[in-house]
């Protein structure tokens, strides 16, 4: 008999989201491989944005991955040594040399803080390579995946191109030669770049690779949906119970808060969304994350669903619908449970702060 190996497989993630892509991608690749629930696959869960809460508890509980870990990865601004190298010297050449040294310098400053050998693994997926995550892995000459960060995120916010604005050309190039790191596609060691749909984006990148979220939701058997739920939903009862509090003869509403802006003008806004669309309704509001408002305290008449899941677990609870979901920038096209849908955008952010702070695609050159 033949004895056929597992694949090693690692994703590391700094959201919610991640982690529910990490599971898509291995129900996926396990139903290729034929490898059912087995799996080499582990789970970092970086602290640096995010908190996680008792996530990797009830992902060690789920059973589905091997390892679940948790990685106290740092943003480059906690190592004042390093801060010198971001300073604008006025000159190009300069500029670059000073980069080159800060490339190396945060690679080698994460190194003591990655939990186990990254060296073992077939596949490193890494979301948000721009983190200090995809610095190391390029200083350890690592090849990996990237993942795009949110759904079409690029197409709404190109940082590579953004960040990088100003002769990108011979950027990229330096990039291409790990001489400096370019995220999203353009660092030496990263293999390719998986995004939802290369359609939408305006500049191209020969690492991009198409994997449609529809395609990894579409197959999902109803025991993974099942799993999903179970791991990420801690109060899967009270969250149908809440949702289910819509006020008889009134619509629903759900409105996606997110960390836009400053903490009073972002109080505005979803002052003004619960005024505009709130009427003669029950309103529902979805915490991100990484939105630090205080709802409850600021919105006491609304129904405050947690911030601790992704909002894609609303797909997959029976019955649940909302007549319209409300969002600023997030897309909403994956989500299944809105009768209609409403993308605000940039139009309606220009009314709230300085356009260019939101229109970063329309200043790259």
């Amino acid at each position: 008999m033949r004895y056929h190996r597992l694949k090693q497989r690692i994703y590391i993630c700094h959201t919610f989201y991640h982690v529910y892509i990490a599971h898509l991608k291995e129900f996926y690749m396990r139903e290729l491989e034929n490898s059912g629930m087995e799996s080499e696959a582990d789970v970092l869960l970086s602290t640096m944005s995010n908190d996680f809460g008792d996530l990797g508890k009830r992902l060690e509980a789920a059973g589905y991955f091997r390892k679940v870990l948790p990685f106290h990865e740092k943003e480059y601004s906690k190592y004042p040594e390093l801060m010198k190298y971001k300073k604008d010297s006025g000159n190009l050449i300069l500029n670059l040399i000073k980069r080159i040294i800060f490339t190396k310098k945060l690679g080698k400053k994460t190194e003591p803080l990655i939990p186990l050998d990254l060296k073992v693994y077939d596949d490193i997926y890494v979301f948000c390579d721009s983190d200090p995550i995809g610095y190391y892995l390029n200083y350890k000459k690592l090849p990996y995946h990237a993942v795009e960060d949110g759904l079409n995120c690029i197409k709404n916010y190109d940082t590579a191109r953004f960040d990088n604005r100003g002769h990108f050309n011979l950027k990229a190039k330096m990039a291409e030669w790990n001489l400096i790191f370019i995220q999203n596609g353009y660092s030496k060691y990263c293999i390719d770049m998986e995004v939802n749909d290369t359609s939408v984006l305006t500049y191209p990148c020969k690492k991009f690779v198409e994997l449609s979220r529809k395609i990894l939701t579409d197959r999902l058997k109803a025991k993974e949906k099942e799993l999903l739920l179970q791991t990420f939903l801690d109060d899967y009862e009270g969250l149908k119970a809440q949702i289910q509090k819509q006020e008889k003869g009134q619509k629903n509403i759900l409105i996606l808060t997110e960390p836009l802006c400053t903490l009073d003008v972002r109080e505005q806004i979803f002052k003004d969304l619960i005024e505009t669309y709130g009427t003669h309704a029950t309103v529902f509001m979805k915490q991100h994350p990484r939105d630090l408002l205080q709802y409850e305290e600021k919105f006491p008449e609304v129904i405050l669903l947690s911030k601790n899941f992704p909002m894609e677990m609303l797909n997959f609870l029976p019955d649940i619908s909302f007549d319209q979901v409300i969002s600023v920038f997030t897309e909403l096209g994956e989500l299944q449970f809105g009768k209609e849908k409403i993308k605000l955008g940039k139009d309606f952010m220009d009314h709230y702060e300085e356009p260019l702070i939101h229109r970063q695609n329309e200043q790259i050159y």
